[in-house]
């Protein structure tokens, strides 16, 4: 199976066989090893190693992280600075040079300066003495210019090599707007490994560029710590300070804006973080492009060129300048044809072709393609429906905390801080529609091998709908389960069923219901049993969620396994009854062992 890369490079040249050859280099196959959403090689985005990996793998909610501002990361900063100095007998800047180059870690600088002091100033470039000994003249060649100045005008680092002042200038200003490299500044005599730090940049450089080297400098201590990330909202300086092994990877900003510490992304719970890459990836691939072409699309036999045929006869000609005509069943030159091949609506060499297999390879292809364009736009539509619901939430609490709140307030005569149960139900909204979005993608990668857990799983998406239109009922979601006589599932997607039709139930009563309350002339004798009303919908609903995220996280392992175990017990028990009787169906003697056995069937159901 070809990555989805090699599939848009594969797909760039049409005339190169694109039809022929084997479907796989097209047909993206979710339940590929390398996609497997139950893969034990789980990208970790390089930030966790294996052991650190395991003691995230229960996610219950917990408050494991930081948020930092600005000043909150300045002191962290000079914090680090100064517990390096209490132990290191070295200046200022060769501590901030030392803690960047090992990524602000302090045991790192520790542990290592003390078992190579000599190696650590090597490789960062911390000399203890200059390289180059310079004259007592009064006048200086530069290294760069060749002019000779004096010596008030020439700088050197700390390796002793003579630059004259503006050529630093110009050196320092190029590499300061080259980006954040200016801060693993070097001499720029070519054969020198001296580190420059910030003492010659505050000596130097202008006042503008002296605050974007401070400014890269505040930032590496976020970007180069591996606890450390920043805020991914736009326009956000807020940086989290992640506690590895807190346990849950959703973060919440004072920014209001909510995202996975582990891959930046949105919250994503209940799907891991491998998943969302895979599934934005696709989303965003022309992998489904090529499905489609290969799905609704023959090749012109002359130029190669896809034509899609939507109504009409089977006489086609394909567009100037190749204006080939051809027949769409067969695609054989449109001249060969006539009444004796079936006229302009049937082929009979393509009928006689198919029934000696000709065709056999071409419809598995495009077979494929059609039930694989398809699954992808079942749960790309939910899934796509879902985000739009969440984003219409997301305006719609936005409205009411900026302007609803206030007029309801003045028209019930209620304090805003007693109407936060609003709030709460717009965020519960919110949330709920994410978690439902998310499910989708998890049910996309559900691998086919896994029967029996991709059919539960389809049937608990199933089934929100189903109980929706006959109440939500307990005994309908049996009746509708009887298959499976498993108390267990049931129950589970109950659960599920429950958890959707509650967050209908929710958005209903907290945008239609509340709607009279807002446009009401005065205060109402109603609003106390709405707010309880709202407040319970709220909280039932949340509920619902928080069981139907642990399930689905936990790969629903209880609920498969009980469920295997139960039907196991069932088949079990009705074999044991169909024996039974058919040995009492051999004579009369043999009827009451059957009707024994036949007692203990309907004992063990």
């Amino acid at each position: 199976m070809e990555s989805e890369d090699d599939m848009i490079d594969d797909s760039v040249s049409m005339e190169d066989g694109f039809y022929s050859g084997d479907f796989s280099d097209y047909y993206d196959d979710p339940n590929d090893n390398e996609n497997d959403y139950y893969s034990d090689d789980d990208d970790d985005y390089g930030l966790f190693e294996d052991d650190d990996q395991d003691a995230v793998v229960s996610r219950r909610p917990q408050l494991g992280y930081t948020v930092l501002k600005e000043a909150d990361i300045k002191q962290r900063q000079e914090d680090d600075i100064s517990k390096v100095s209490t132990v290191l007998s070295i200046s200022r800047v060769y501590e901030t040079i030392l803690l960047r180059h090992y990524n602000w870690s302090v045991s790192k600088v520790h542990d290592e300066w003390f078992a190579d002091e000599g190696g650590v100033r090597q490789s960062v470039g911390l000399l203890e003495r200059p390289v180059v000994q310079v004259s007592n003249a009064r006048e200086l060649t530069c290294g760069i210019c060749f002019e000779s100045l004096s010596r008030d005008n020439i700088t050197s680092a700390a390796c002793g090599h003579p630059f004259c002042q503006v050529c630093w200038r110009g050196y320092i200003c190029t590499t300061i707007n080259d980006g954040p490299g200016c801060l693993s500044l070097r001499c720029p005599d070519p054969s020198c490994n001296a580190a420059v730090g910030q003492d010659m940049i505050d000596k130097l450089a202008t006042c503008e560029e002296k605050e974007k080297y401070s400014r890269y400098l505040l930032r590496s201590y976020i970007e180069d710590n591996r606890k450390t990330k920043w805020c991914p909202a736009p326009g956000c300086e807020y940086a989290v300070d992640f506690a590895v092994g807190s346990g849950n990877f959703d973060v919440s900003c004072i920014c209001s804006h909510s995202f996975c510490w582990n891959c930046i992304e949105e919250v994503h719970r209940p799907v891991n973080c491998n998943t969302v890459a895979k599934w934005i990836l696709k989303n965003s691939a022309e992998s489904e492009n090529m499905n489609w072409i290969l799905a609704n699309s023959k090749p012109c036999p002359k130029c190669k060129r896809p034509i899609e045929k939507n109504q009409g006869c089977m006489h086609m000609t394909c567009t100037p300048p190749c204006k080939f005509e051809f027949c769409w069943l067969c695609l054989g030159a449109w001249a060969e044809h006539g009444e004796r091949t079936g006229g302009f609506y049937a082929c009979n060499r393509y009928e006689s072709a198919k029934q000696e297999g000709v065709y056999d390879e071409a419809e598995r292809r495009r077979e494929m393609a059609k039930n694989s364009l398809e699954k992808y736009t079942h749960y790309y539509e939910r899934w796509a429906s879902n985000q739009l619901s969440r984003q219409k939430a997301l305006a719609d609490l936005n409205q009411m905390q900026t302007v609803h709140l206030e007029n309801l307030s003045n028209l019930q005569c209620t304090p805003e801080s007693q109407l936060k149960f609003i709030t709460e139900a717009w965020l519960q909204i919110v949330e709920c529609r994410r978690v439902l979005k998310w499910t989708y993608a998890y049910g996309y990668y559900l691998p086919e091998h896994e029967h029996a857990k991709r059919q539960f799983f389809e049937y608990l998406q199933g089934i929100c709908l189903y109980s929706k239109m006959l109440g939500g009922s307990k005994y309908v979601l049996q009746i509708y389960f009887s298959k499976w006589t498993i108390n267990t599932m049931t129950n589970f997607a109950f659960c599920l069923g429950e958890a959707e039709s509650g967050l209908e139930r929710l958005h209903q009563c907290a945008e239609k219901e509340l709607n009279k309350f807002i446009t009401c002339d005065g205060p109402s004798k109603e609003f106390d049993d709405f707010r309880a009303k709202l407040a319970g919908l709220t909280s039932v609903t949340k509920n619902y969620f928080e069981n139907l995220v642990r399930a689905l996280e936990n790969g629903l392992a209880d609920v498969y396994s009980q469920a295997a175990a139960a039907c196991s017990k069932t088949t079990s028990s009705k074999n044991i009854g169909g024996t039974s009787k058919g040995r009492g169906g051999r004579g009369k003697r043999s009827s009451k062992t059957g009707g024994s056995s036949k007692s203990v069937d309907d004992t063990s159901n």
